[in-house]
């Protein structure tokens, strides 16, 4: 468990049989609601009934992928437990990627005023970054993650069996996010990462012990920043790295372009951005794309999504302050800017422009 972080993060290999342990020490209930999607239902939803006790459980599935992370998926998942009679002495438990984590995290700030949730990821980004942190919520037509809450889970049990399972595409998405930790924290831990892309998503016998290392190593750089600031009022800012080109790329790609393809195409532009500015070390921005395209992931902007309208949802982003757009970027691999100006730097339109032509 971090010491940074106030609730329990257990990694330990086929440990979901023992998610009612788990639940009944750090978030004890009469009942609990199991939040999954269609794709990770079917194969670790009885499984986890099971292990809480059938009679103590109940499931509620969504439809997989991001349209279910909507206000009106949120009102559907409410009533539904209005109407199966869950009340305050009941706890959520989120058991899928980075979608249900999202959705059932608001679901458990917003019901009968909050509920205590287990997160139990099942993807790879899930199990590095959504699972950890408390940021809840659910996208707009307007923009994606606009409205929310911060809720933190009362434990988080991660099972890297469960990565079995997962499309080998689905892996990949995951990697932009731990290669981002190192970018914004650890030259080490980025070097790591990068030696691991071969084994884990090119076989290797060692690739289990592989992926374990990376998520514990993702899990210790994210919640020693989280730990230090949980509302991003400053240094929380630094986990954005990708995050706001990223965002205006999938709502314009309508969510076809997966999360972590997005921030990889994210990190690539705003590494280049930060070395068009004079912020970057030269060559950072290169590096970073060899890394990206070593794990398969996609570098530049999808056909059909013009550069002019990335900048005008940009500008709807909850990052933009007083008209400016303001980014998370990098001096150098391990090394993030922004320190003097609360970890965010405002670029001029003009020079993203530039990049993005």
């Amino acid at each position: 468990m971090p010491a940074s972080l106030p609730y329990p993060v257990s990694v330990e290999p086929g440990s979901l049989p023992k998610l009612g342990k788990f639940a009944g020490e750090f978030a004890p209930a009469h009942k609990y609601a199991i939040i999954t999607d269609t794709n990770v239902g079917p194969l670790y939803g009885k499984a986890a009934a099971g292990a809480l006790g059938i009679d103590q459980s109940d499931v509620l599935v969504i439809p997989a992928g991001e349209s279910s992370k909507s206000r009106g998926t949120w009102g559907w998942a409410t009533d539904e437990l209005i109407t199966r009679g869950f009340g305050r002495d009941s706890a959520l438990i989120a058991l899928g990627g980075g979608v249900v984590l999202d959705l059932a995290g608001f679901v458990a700030a917003t019901y009968m005023r909050g509920l205590p949730i287990i997160h139990v990821p099942t993807t790879l980004l899930g199990m590095i970054d959504a699972s950890i942190g408390g940021k809840t919520g659910v996208d707009t037509h307007f923009g994606k993650n606009l409205v929310g809450a911060f809720h933190q889970p009362s434990g988080v049990l991660i099972d890297p069996q469960l990565l079995e399972t997962l499309a080998l595409s689905e892996l990949r998405t995951g990697f932009a996010e731990a290669l981002k930790h190192g970018v914004i924290a650890s030259r080490s831990y980025f070097d790591s990462v990068v030696s691991a892309i071969p084994g884990v998503l090119y076989g290797g016998a060692e690739s289990g012990d592989s992926l374990t290392g990376i998520i514990v190593g993702s899990i210790e750089i994210k919640s020693g920043i989280v730990g230090r600031d949980e509302r991003e009022s400053g240094l929380r800012k630094i986990l954005n790295f990708g995050h706001t080109i990223a965002h205006a790329v999938e709502m314009l790609s309508d969510y076809t372009v997966a999360h972590g393809e997005a921030v990889a195409i994210g990190m690539t532009i705003e590494s280049r951005i930060a070395e068009r500015s004079g912020i970057a070390v030269r060559g950072t921005a290169a590096e970073i794309r060899k890394a990206v395209l070593a794990a398969g992931l996609p570098v530049t902007l999808p056909d059909g999504i013009d550069s002019g309208r990335i900048i005008e949802v940009m500008r709807s982003d909850k990052k933009a302050r007083a008209g400016s757009v303001h980014y998370a970027l990098p001096r150098s691999i391990g090394e993030m800017a922004g320190a003097e100006s609360g970890w965010s730097v405002a670029v001029d339109d003009s020079i993203v422009s530039e990049v993005l032509a």
